[in-house]
């Protein structure tokens, strides 16, 4: 996967309008895009599938793929929002970002 480029601004994460938004370096957010494309592309033959009355274990074998297509959209963004976010707000002193993470992961294993 290669290494996560870290952005030398210390404005990894920030609040605007409500929101939280992060500076995520490009080259991530293009693979993002990119493996969340396919994806999509994964889930409309799905549907195609169902409304053509595919057998169901064909079905399933696609599904688990799209599955582990996501875990890997999830590894990449987990492993940049701890290069920038995590490790930003850590140097700042911002140690409730510890707590939050373990409260996303806990989300992300059940």
């Amino acid at each position: 996967m290669g290494k996560i480029e870290r952005n030398p601004v210390d404005k990894h994460c920030e609040k605007k309008l409500n929101e939280r938004h992060v500076d995520r370096p490009e080259k991530v957010n293009g693979a993002l895009i990119k493996r969340l494309n396919r994806i999509e592309g994964q889930v409309r033959g799905i549907k195609g599938m169902i409304e053509r009355n595919v057998y169901c274990d064909d079905i399933l074998i696609q599904i688990a793929a799209v599955q582990s297509a996501m875990k890997g959209v999830a590894k990449l963004l987990l492993e940049s929002h701890m290069h920038t976010c995590i490790v930003s707000k850590i140097k700042s002193g911002d140690e409730d970002v510890v707590d939050e993470f373990l409260k996303t992961i806990d989300r992300m294993i059940k």
